[in-house]
């Protein structure tokens, strides 16, 4: 691999913000995060878990619930307002406002036709949803206190709506409550105090299970209006529920962190009763702090909270052993690069959610929030993209930096949805990648920036996570969210001869099981044969000289390889070298003087930032 002169960069003080709720459509098998800055992540589950698109978050604007209804994404917060996002220009389609004050939770039925919001006047709002907009129809009776959670019947006909003390059922074609379910409060000091119902989820059956303050999962017979059963797992507070489409598992989370599960079984006390019951089966610790939203898929327990990681943890008795699948998965930090590095001036460009640091350099104006940056190699041109335009700035850096912003042609002001920037190794053209599979070529000089062509591609391939333009032969490596690593000629437009040996042979195993995808790629400036690959946990230096890794070679080989005299080293070795000695690496760039600056966010950094959890679950407590 070599030997490196290493600058480790740790005053990159970036801090995720906490999940605050999710929806999962399991018709795209997409999931959709809302943080606490207002930003909305999509993830791809069928795409290696990537996150393929991220929706800037706004001042102002808090999302506290989302909702999914075919492809269209819907998202209410404490705002009072309703939000339905275009999920192409990544950015709010309309806003409208409930006029019911702060609204808590958003759900729509499950045939797609209507969205009812709970909210803080205590009403449940019913909006009709029309081809391009959603219209509002009704209010279902009103209510003393505000409307905290609410789930529809599978059937539409009714709605079930948790608030302080009690549960109600709304029949949707009257607006009338037609029961009311009275919640039992805690013991002891705690009876005195009202409980709040976070959470319910209403099932075909006409069971409604409810989740509540006092740490109550509670099963209740929909019908007649009468408790079931009552399940205390926890102290504090039971805050989200998820059931599973066939309504046989249903998760709970908690403030403690914890997340517990429920099956429906039938009784093993007496064998000739064929009746079912809810089943408290296992118990998940997989957060520090609140875990604020949950998502059940086929396979896996999907859950978020204030530790701002989304933790995807698997069913093992849903998937196959030994597979991808079975690996628990942690994402911890975007799935881009939020670091820009010019390798000839020695400077790097922080990305923060509302400013870039190049030593504070370029907040953003207004309310709008920063999509992506980049920095040329030569440090003289910084770019950056927000929701609504795109923003170039000449560098001049002698002993002072100044910077001079430059008008592009309007054209290039018009891009939207921009989610990926870089510069060619010359610093003559940048490149604008947008949510519409185009890539936007644009060439720059000392007094000006024209607009050249604009590329496109087939779709149908898993999405690139990281691309680069090689600064000696001018190909163009892309790495996707499957793991697989292509070069393509730019001068001859087909695959190099390298990429179709890479295909024909295939990956190593070990490399398509990794979970993280490549955020950005590079290269060695004394050694043309050498790519240089980095995700949260590795670095990878390809050596394109040496053979590819066959399917039963040892792919992580370093500490083997030094062991070995020098004939059998040659024999062994092959073209991936992999580095594992840092911590949560967000950016990675070799200098010309074969410097390697690496920039970490180790996550005991980031968890010391957090507020204190509610509660923290300590041995015999």
């Amino acid at each position: 691999m070599g030997e490196f002169k290493v600058h480790r960069v740790r005053f990159f003080d970036y801090m995720p913000s906490a999940i605050r709720a999710m929806a999962f459509n399991s018709r795209t098998e997409r999931l959709a995060v809302a943080r606490a800055d207002g930003a909305v992540e999509i993830f791809n589950f069928s795409d290696n878990y990537y996150q393929e698109k991220v929706i800037p978050g706004r001042d102002g604007r808090a999302v506290e619930a989302l909702c999914w209804v075919g492809q269209r994404l819907f998202s209410a917060g404490l705002n009072g307002e309703i939000t339905e996002y275009d999920l192409e220009n990544l950015k709010p389609q309309y806003v409208i406002e409930a006029y019911g004050g702060p609204i808590w939770t958003i759900s729509c039925n499950n045939q797609g036709t209507h969205l009812a919001v709970s909210c803080e006047d205590g009403t449940v709002k019913l909006f009709e949803i029309l081809k391009e907009k959603i219209q509002f129809q009704r209010n279902l009776d009103r209510q003393k206190s505000r409307i905290i959670s609410l789930s529809w019947h599978p059937s539409g006909a009714q709605i079930a709506a948790g608030m302080m003390d009690m549960i109600r059922i709304f029949d949707t074609e009257t607006g009338r409550a037609t029961h009311r379910l009275l919640v039992e409060r805690g013991v002891g000091a705690s009876k005195s105090r009202e409980v709040v119902v976070w959470s319910i989820a209403f099932l075909s059956n006409n069971t409604i299970v409810s989740g509540d303050s006092a740490g109550k999962v509670q099963i209740w017979d929909g019908l007649m209006g009468t408790l079931v059963r009552t399940h205390l797992v926890t102290k504090w507070d039971v805050l989200a529920l998820a059931v599973s489409q066939d309504e046989s598992s249903l998760i709970a989370g908690t403030s403690e962190g914890t997340i517990v599960q429920f099956q429906f079984l039938s009784s093993t006390v007496d064998r000739q009763d064929r009746d079912h019951e809810w089943v408290r089966t296992r118990t998940f610790k997989n957060h520090s702090h609140d875990v604020k939203a949950l998502a059940l898929t086929d396979t896996a327990v999907v859950s978020g909270g204030m530790d701002t990681q989304l933790v995807v943890h698997p069913l093992l008795d849903k998937v196959e052993k030994n597979t991808q699948e079975a690996a628990q998965r942690k994402i911890a930090f975007p799935h881009r690069s939020l670091v820009g590095c010019a390798k000839k001036a020695g400077l790097l460009l922080f990305q923060f959610p509302d400013h870039l640091e190049l030593w504070r350099l370029g907040e953003s104006d207004g309310n709008d929030h920063i999509c992506c940056s980049a920095l040329s190699p030569c440090g003289g041109w910084l770019v950056y993209s927000t929701v609504s335009s795109v923003r170039l700035y000449k560098l001049q850096h002698n002993n002072n930096i100044s910077v001079n912003k430059v008008r592009p042609q309007q054209r290039i002001i018009q891009l939207r949805s921009v989610h990926q920037l870089c510069f060619s190794a010359d610093s003559s053209k940048l490149f604008a990648s947008s949510s519409q599979s185009s890539v936007v070529v644009v060439a720059l000089n000392q007094l000006e920036c024209k607009y050249l062509q604009t590329l496109r591609h087939k779709s149908g391939h898993s999405c690139p996570t990281a691309v680069a333009i090689h600064p000696t032969t001018n190909n163009l490596i892309s790495v996707h969210a499957d793991q697989q690593i292509f070069e393509f000629s730019l001068q001859q437009k087909e695959y190099t001869e390298w990429s179709r040996k890479l295909q024909k042979q295939g990956l190593h195993g070990l490399w398509l099981k990794r979970d993280t995808p490549v955020t950005s790629v590079g290269f060695n400036p004394k050694n043309p044969t050498h790519i240089i690959l980095n995700d949260t946990f590795m670095f990878c230096i390809i050596d394109q000289s040496l053979p590819l890794p066959e399917s039963s070679t040892i792919l992580y080989n370093q500490m083997t390889l030094r062991s070995l005299p020098a004939p059998e080293r040659t024999r062994q070795s092959h073209a991936f070298k992999i580095c594992k000695n840092f911590q949560h690496v967000l950016s990675m760039s070799l200098l010309d003087d074969l410097s390697l600056v690496v920039v970490e966010r180790p996550l005991l950094d980031v968890m010391a930032q957090l507020p204190p959890p509610v509660r923290q679950k300590k041995f015999a407590t």
